[in-house]
């Protein structure tokens, strides 16, 4: 997502970037280039030329210092700017009460059953709730499957009345439910149709008022553009929803509905989410999207997804093996595993500042590791825990076991003792791995 967004901003820089200060003259052409890099990225015209005439404005009003240049000025006003008109910060969820009721709405196709299911795994794993899915999609027969197939997956318990064809009912029984069960939340899905229609407006609306939700979430397939934006206004005019979700963020997508929506229903995005899989759902933080689609990568999420996966004792545990020098193959494969966990791996390189421009064209599988994790299965527990004693002979046997050349085998052998070193030199330093701990 963003990709084209991000290239045609970084051109519109580069215009002044040799300019020793900012006038009218020298940005009058960059700021063109910014409002028809909105534009073609699905942004209504009318946002496109009220965001740049502010970034005129606030670049015009400000002194360049001399550490300064124009061209790093003009990123800081614009990635602040981009903050702001995707809602300047984090938006509060609330999922409190007794139980706390979620109702899900949006278009048929938007991704909002695999959410619910995200959701409800997002509580669970990261919030520590206990949370009831609820298969309100009287219609469509394969969203009650869909859920109960998801609630398996994570462990979540699926409420549904397949032979019941009023939603309303299903809704109030199943919140009667959570309470009989201690669930401290209700996520309830409900039914979308191709487009808006009157019937599906009156029954979502019927559903709000009997459950009345702590939070009512619209989801949008954020491949639809602008489409999406005008979407999201005829649903918040009857609904008054509390959040917007963006899905498919993965896609081929221009990013029109992420800058644009907070901006036309003045409601917050509160959750992104990419793939299928169930932990690839993410709180909205619109400072760091701005970041990335200036291409100034997103540390501090990826700091965060490490240290959802790495637990602190076993990381202690590790820097004791690696200052001794006893990083071994198990250790590896271990850490391995962790990463595979934290997503996908594109994503999580385009996290790295400057990386994401480096690799945009490059193909990256997250079967990427699958090579490794061959080699090192190949391996005897012996072999495991002493890297040092793998001979030649033994990595004939490796490269046959994981169907690999000997030159792969030899390759890895040597990244992996250039790694151990590297490894060693960084617990050299005073913070040691001690930085992604939890504080």
């Amino acid at each position: 997502m963003f990709e084209n967004l991000s290239e045609r901003l970084e051109s519109a820089f580069k215009q002044i970037k040799g300019e020793g200060r900012i006038t009218e003259l020298n940005i009058a052409s960059t700021i063109k280039d910014i409002r028809r890099a909105l534009i073609d990225a699905d942004v209504n015209f009318k946002i496109a030329k009220e965001f740049t005439d502010t970034v005129r404005e606030k670049a015009m009003g400000q002194k360049v210092l001399t550490a300064v240049s124009p061209g790093q000025l003009m990123i800081k006003i614009v990635k602040d700017e981009l903050a702001d008109l995707m809602g300047g910060s984090e938006a509060e969820f609330n999922a409190k009460g007794s139980p706390a009721v979620i109702l899900i709405a949006g278009l048929q196709g938007s991704g909002k059953t695999t959410f619910s299911g995200k959701l409800a795994n997002y509580l669970k794993t990261r919030k520590g709730l206990s949370p009831l899915l609820v298969a309100a999609d009287i219609y469509r027969p394969a969203a009650i499957e869909q859920l109960r197939v998801l609630g398996e997956q994570i462990g979540v318990e699926v409420y549904s009345e397949p032979e019941n064809k009023d939603a309303v009912a299903i809704a109030e029984n199943a919140v009667r439910e959570a309470r009989s069960k201690n669930k401290n939340v209700v996520i309830v899905d409900t039914a979308g149709r191709l487009a808006i229609d009157e019937a599906m407006m009156q029954e979502v609306a019927s559903i709000k008022a009997a459950i009345k939700p702590q939070e009512i979430l619209f989801v949008v397939d954020s491949m639809t553009g602008q489409d999406a934006v005008n979407t999201a206004k005829a649903f918040n005019d009857r609904l008054d929803f509390t959040g917007v979700v963006l899905t498919k963020l993965d896609g081929d997508t221009r990013g029109g509905a992420a800058l644009s929506i907070k901006y036309t229903v003045t409601k917050p995005i509160k959750f992104v989410s990419s793939g299928e899989k169930m932990d690839t759902l993410d709180v909205f933080y619109p400072e760091r999207m701005a970041q990335r689609i200036l291409g100034m990568g997103d540390i501090t999420t990826l700091v965060e997804r490490a240290q959802e996966q790495f637990d602190e004792a076993e990381a202690r545990k590790l820097e004791k093996k690696i200052r001794k020098n006893q990083f071994d193959f198990e250790d590896f494969m271990q850490q391995l595993q962790q990463i595979k966990k934290m997503g996908n791996i594109k994503d999580l390189l385009g996290m790295i500042p400057g990386v994401g421009k480096a690799i945009k064209d490059i193909d990256i599988s997250d079967d990427a590791f699958k090579g490794i994790e061959a080699i090192i299965s190949s391996m005897t527990p012996y072999e495991r825990a002493n890297p040092d004693a793998i001979d030649q002979s033994r990595r004939r046997r490796l490269a046959k076991g994981a169907g690999k050349d000997i030159a792969d085998v030899n390759a890895f052998l040597k990244q992996f003792e250039q790694m151990k070193q590297m490894m060693k030199q960084m617990n050299k330093m005073p913070m040691g791995m001690g930085g992604l701990r939890r504080r």
